[in-house]
């Protein structure tokens, strides 16, 4: 998310990163990354190609499209600490955790290849963490919450919010525990400096993901009429 200090010392940097860049992870971490992220894919893929509805098909591109273009915009947070969205929890929302899985790794993917946002050695820890994680935790919340919606209406909002929130903090955690096997920084280190950072970018995760799932259901609320059955 945010450049890091190549020497390991992650709790002072003004921003820890999320991208993780080449030479942070261990070969045998980066390998880990890379099987794990490969074998998530694929399953994902074979589940949305069973199951999604062809009305999803053109809304995977603009999704795709739209997190990409959000990614390269980064919002203040404290402390002269800046982050940007990362967008699994948009993505889930309206897709469904298999067909977000597919349009995270193409968005992290090419935010490494074309912009150098993370190092190719650590593309599979880094999709695992942004592309994967963050689609998993977000759906497990979302849909988790989603049922007390009939409590009041603005669960769903806040269901969508936390969802958010708690996948910028997810994929944080799993980044420190990968830099701390990979010998980096210490996990007791690394840990609350990527936490503590991006538990407050997870507020403006939150909020443009409110945002933009606002603006959907404006334009075109029958995308959220079934989110269950889009690609699950």
């Amino acid at each position: 998310m945010a450049a890091a200090d190549p020497l390991g010392a992650i709790a002072t940097t003004a921003q820890p990163a999320l991208h993780i860049p080449d030479g942070f992870v261990s070969a045998p971490v980066a390998a880990v990354g890379w099987v794990a992220a490969a074998g998530l894919i694929a399953f994902a893929a074979r589940r949305a190609d069973r199951n999604l509805e062809e009305r999803a098909i053109p809304l995977m591109g603009v999704a795709a499209a739209f997190i990409f273009a959000a990614q390269m915009v980064n919002f203040p947070v404290a402390g002269g600490t800046s982050g940007h969205l990362l967008g699994g929890a948009l993505a889930a929302i309206l897709l469904g955790p298999w067909a977000a899985i597919i349009v995270m790794t193409a968005v992290v993917a090419l935010q490494a290849l074309l912009f150098q946002d993370g190092g190719l050695a650590a593309l599979g820890v880094n999709t695992l963490n942004i592309g994967v994680l963050t689609v998993l935790v977000s759906w497990a919340v979302y849909r988790g919450l989603s049922p007390l919606g009939r409590l009041h209406p603005v669960v769903p909002a806040v269901a969508a919010f936390v969802a958010a929130w708690l996948s910028v903090e997810a994929a944080a955690v799993a980044t420190a525990l990968q830099l701390a096997v990979s010998g980096t920084s210490a996990f007791e280190v690394a840990l609350p400096a990527l936490v503590g950072v991006h538990a407050l970018i997870g507020l403006g995760e939150g909020a443009i993901t409110l945002g933009a799932l606002a603006l959907v259901r404006t334009a075109r609320p029958d995308l959220l009429a079934r989110p269950a059955r889009v690609g699950v």
